[in-house]
């Protein structure tokens, strides 16, 4: 009994008969003019509903009312964009029109019919309704006067309830506006992983090297070697500090495009970064780096970022070759460093599952694995 009557405690079951209720406004006007004709109305609507902005209103009012508490409702508030929207909101406005009279009738009719029950229960004559005028009265009528209000919870329920799948079905989303809804959650989520990698790197990086220079300092006991390693954790701390103020900015406003990344121009920072944890880094740039496009730069740059972080954290302090090749078309990027015993398989981590993530989106391709006695990182990117 309690599920049964449970909708009468929802404000939905209440806002959707308030939204079949709002189209006979207008047709109540209207019969006070011309009585005799109710159906001018429905004609009205179909120029109305060929306007683009009524699609656009029409879903407003349906996301507000027949569906307030839903996240997805379903329903598209943009306005119409070809024909085929125009004439599904025509579709709509007749629908919702002749929902409107059946709610109405079905309104009237219980409440009358249940008042009527009742005075004829009481001894009073029936007022000449049509189906209840040749009712006799009787006590026994006070048994069935409350069966007209279960028909109009039910109406009222049942009706809402159509309305409610009929507006996903003739205000839903069209197909262009759900691939483009599509394409904004792709790139949404393109973004969010791109900002993970982002942190992943930095963050990593600077963590790796604070952590290699102070168990060297540790180790070395000398205090100007010491010196220059909390010089050095200072100076990569910093940078990771200033990149996660640059994406916490991008998380907090999302339509403020991103500051300024670093770029293969800056790898320098990196190279003085892996020197000064103690490896010995033997770099070799070719090419015009400084012409190389913004996103194959920056990207370049990770990848640079990422596999000097892996020596580090996996070889230790061990020579590092660095070789980065600028051609007509394509960007090279090469990290050899001596292998660490026990020697490791192929590399399956997330940062090397990063590296080939970033050339992949690029449309270039990346190497990670033993070569000879080396581990080697070969990246290739195109630069068109």
């Amino acid at each position: 009994m309690v599920r049964f009557l449970r909708p009468l405690l929802r404000g939905t079951t209440y806002t959707r008969l308030l939204h079949l209720w709002v189209p006979m406004l207008m047709e109540s006007l209207w019969l006070f003019i011309d009585p005799g004709r109710p159906w001018v109305p429905a004609l009205v609507l179909v120029p109305l509903g060929l306007l683009p902005a009524v699609r656009r209103g029409e879903g407003v009012q349906a996301r507000l009312l027949l569906t307030p508490d839903a996240p997805e409702s379903g329903i598209s508030e943009a306005p119409a964009a070809n024909w085929r929207d125009r004439l599904r909101t025509v579709a709509w406005l007749e629908l919702r029109w002749v929902l409107g009279w059946v709610t109405c009738f079905i309104t009237v009719f219980s409440l009358v019919s249940a008042v009527e029950l009742a005075g004829c229960a009481w001894g009073h004559a029936p007022s000449g309704m049509p189906l209840l005028d040749r009712l006799s009265p009787a006590p026994a009528w006070a048994l069935l006067s409350p069966l007209p209000l279960l028909v109009l919870y039910g109406a009222a329920v049942g009706l809402g309830a159509l309305v409610t799948a009929c507006a996903r079905r003739l205000l839903g989303p069209s197909a262009a506006e759900r691939l483009a809804a599509l394409e904004e959650r792709t790139e949404q989520l393109l973004e969010r992983n791109r900002i993970a990698r982002e942190l992943h790197d930095s963050i990593g990086h600077a963590l790796t090297v604070a952590v290699v220079q102070a168990g060297a300092a540790r180790a070395a006991g000398d205090p100007e070697f010491t010196d220059r390693a909390l010089g050095a954790i200072e100076e990569t701390g910093r940078a990771a500090l200033a990149d996660l103020e640059r994406v916490l900015g991008v998380l907090r406003e999302a339509e403020r495009p991103a500051s300024a990344r670093p770029t293969l121009a800056d790898a320098d920072r990196l190279l003085e970064s892996a020197r000064a944890s103690g490896a010995t880094v033997d770099a070799d740039v070719s090419g015009p780096v400084a012409a190389v496009p913004g996103p194959v730069s920056r990207e370049g740059y990770r990848i640079l970022q990422e596999s000097l972080t892996n020596v580090l954290r996996h070889a230790g302090a061990v020579p590092v070759r660095v070789r980065v090749a600028v051609t007509d078309d394509r960007l090279v990027l090469r990290v050899r460093n001596a292998l660490p015993e026990p020697i490791p398989g192929p590399g399956r981590g997330s940062g090397l599952r990063g590296i080939r993530e970033r050339a992949a989106l690029l449309g270039g391709t990346a190497h990670t694995g033993p070569e000879r006695d080396e581990w080697l990182v070969r990246v290739e990117l195109p630069l068109g």
